[in-house]
């Protein structure tokens, strides 16, 4: 019997974070997705007190958010361990995890915003395989139905978008540096290796990300430990955007 039943959102970067750390655990578990932004209320509906996803049931208990998640499945399964034994090492891990958490995730998730809206077809190649309650093969023709609802919650000023990515090539550094010396990319994967992979793989499916940021440490560890993350993103940035990435390569 199936003891974690995931919930998350078509494309969910922590979604797919949590999904992994799954799969390394080699637990059972089922993932059910509500549709873009109806999640919000639909949660409620399930005894979640949030609004975000990823959420889960572990056991009965409900868990909300992808580093609570982390801990409740360690306590699971202890083997193999998402966070190692030494305090010290334990704290660099769980400092990065909280930054991946809060502001990787963000701007992925900023950049994917703006981005769906300049390209629509970039919908359906999230939607498959789905989790949501209809085949395949009924998402496009689902699509034009489900389209205004998910991009309504969607709107990111040009400015803003502009800001991030000029801010994406520092922040790809600091992944590369923890790679560098050890924190992230171990032959036993951590919290913060997943919390980074999850991100770093969503920024992979933009094409005016993916051939700036693809040979780096940061890309390798995403393909390593979520190497089949779906959908796409057209060319959609002005290029006077991307020159910061530009110049970082």
């Amino acid at each position: 019997m199936d003891r974690v039943t995931l919930t998350g959102i078509p494309g969910s970067h922590p979604v797919a974070t949590v999904q992994a750390m799954l799969e390394r655990k080699e637990l059972p578990y089922v993932r059910r997705d509500f549709p873009n932004q109806l999640h919000r209320r639909l949660l409620r509906l399930r005894g979640f007190r949030g609004r975000t996803v990823p959420v889960a049931k572990i056991d009965g208990r409900l868990v909300e958010g992808s580093c609570p998640i982390a801990r409740a499945l360690d306590e699971l399964k202890p083997l193999p361990p998402l966070f190692p034994p030494d305090p010290a090492r334990r704290a660099e891990v769980e400092l990065l995890e909280g930054w991946a958490e809060i502001e990787l995730q963000e701007v992925a998730r900023r950049l994917a915003y703006w981005a769906v809206r300049h390209d629509r077809t970039s919908l359906v190649t999230f939607l498959t395989p789905s989790y949501l309650p209809f085949p395949d093969r009924l998402m496009p023709c689902l699509l034009p139905l489900l389209a205004p609802v998910v991009l309504r919650g969607m709107r990111v000023p040009d400015d803003e978008t502009r800001e991030r990515i000029a801010k994406l090539a520092g922040q790809l550094d600091r992944i590369d540096a923890a790679i560098g010396s050890g924190v992230l990319g171990g032959e036993e994967p951590t919290a913060a290796d997943f919390q980074v992979a999850g991100s770093v793989g969503l920024l992979l499916c933009f094409d005016d990300l993916r051939s700036r940021i693809e040979q780096r440490p940061a890309a390798a560890l995403s393909r390593r430990l979520i190497p089949s993350y779906p959908g796409r993103f057209r060319t959609v940035f002005p290029i006077e955007w991307l020159e910061p990435l530009e110049a970082a390569r």
